[in-house]
């Protein structure tokens, strides 16, 4: 870590996400002058539950784990996150620590920028405002359809969901096409409430009734139609 350099082309990359599309270039220039590069091997912490927040931090490589751990050592996985989304955003408005812990799933490069400047940004900007409540509000959205899923939708029901919702961002979603899960089995697993043996039996079981086609992380997806009419 360190002070921001600017190495990669930090003002075109925010430039380039929604929530920082309408700052105008001044005050984009602040938000980068209070950004720091942080490159994380995998495997390693962003930072862990009850550690102090200053900011958020924005993935530009990478993907990261948002989870919960148990006395026991169980974890739950809230949340998986790629290129271009962000995090910590509640928890630093709100002046908390970090209510959970996050760990990256892949060599990661990640950008923290730091409270100060997203704060002055909100007042500044009331485009940029909007947008950071529409942000949070989406979170908020996503996590009523989780509670949803693990309390009122069978195990089977949520792992086709997850296919089908990876399949909408295909070009032609009704069309046979590849899916490629976003972490291993066991973390996947964990994001949707299941056992790592119970979703690999779904697998299985779907790929048997000639759904789809597991070749490791990449689910090939021969019905889309067939797994829709399963959810529903």
């Amino acid at each position: 870590m360190g002070a921001h350099r600017d190495s990669f082309g930090t003002v075109d990359f925010l430039r380039n996400l929604p929530l920082f599309r309408e700052l105008d270039l001044s005050q984009l220039e602040a938000i980068v002058a209070a950004t720091t590069e942080q490159r994380i091997a995998v495997g390693a912490a962003v930072f862990r539950r009850g550690d102090a927040c200053d900011g958020i931090h924005v993935i530009v490589v990478g993907r990261v784990k948002l989870a919960l751990l148990a006395p026991a050592g169980a974890e739950k996985v809230v949340e998986i996150l790629g290129p271009g989304q962000s995090f910590g955003e509640a928890v630093m408005f709100i002046d908390r620590p970090y209510n959970l812990y996050a760990e990256t799933l892949a060599d990661s490069l990640l950008l923290h920028i730091r409270k100060h400047a997203i704060l002055h940004a909100v007042e500044c900007n009331t485009d940029f405002a909007r947008r950071m409540l529409n942000e949070l509000s989406q979170r908020q959205c996503r996590l009523v359809a989780d509670i949803e899923a693990y309390t009122l939708k069978n195990a089977t029901e949520r792992v086709t969901g997850y296919l089908l919702a990876a399949l909408a961002g295909h070009a032609s979603p009704e069309q046979p096409a590849d899916v490629l899960l976003a972490a291993s089995k066991s973390v996947l697993a964990s994001r949707l409430n299941i056992t790592r043996e119970h979703f690999s039996r779904i697998l299985h079981d779907l790929s048997h009734a000639g759904l789809i086609r597991v070749s490791g992380r990449n689910i090939h997806v021969l019905d889309p139609a067939g797994l829709r009419d399963l959810k529903s």
